[in-house]
């Protein structure tokens, strides 16, 4: 029969151990948050009927780098050249558009 001090330091251990996953998990979390989402980029032109969305990321302390994301109708994410002139008109058009809705 356990001790009513192994069952404290059994639930205490559970504890401690359920706080160093929970805070493992936040740390990975904030490592794919705090660093550039875009390694390569694509400049050639992807047709618009194939593009689902487009997400702009602007540089910050997380990547000194204008992001542009490009998510395509099968699924896959593709990173943009946002120095290509046909990315450019895109990043022109979400600004535009983001304006008009404030």
């Amino acid at each position: 029969m356990a001790t009513p001090g192994k069952c404290v330091l059994a639930a205490l251990a559970i504890c401690l151990l359920s706080l160093a996953v929970t805070e493992g998990m936040s740390l990975a979390r904030m490592g794919t948050e705090l660093r550039c989402q875009c390694i390569n980029t694509e400049s050639r032109i992807i047709h618009p009927k194939q593009i689902r969305t487009v997400e702009l990321i602007q540089s910050g302390a997380h990547c000194p780098n204008v992001e542009v994301i490009a998510t395509l109708k099968s699924g896959q994410a593709v990173c943009l050249d946002p120095s290509a002139k046909w990315v450019e008109r895109i990043i022109k058009r979400i600004l535009e558009s983001s304006k008009k809705e404030q």
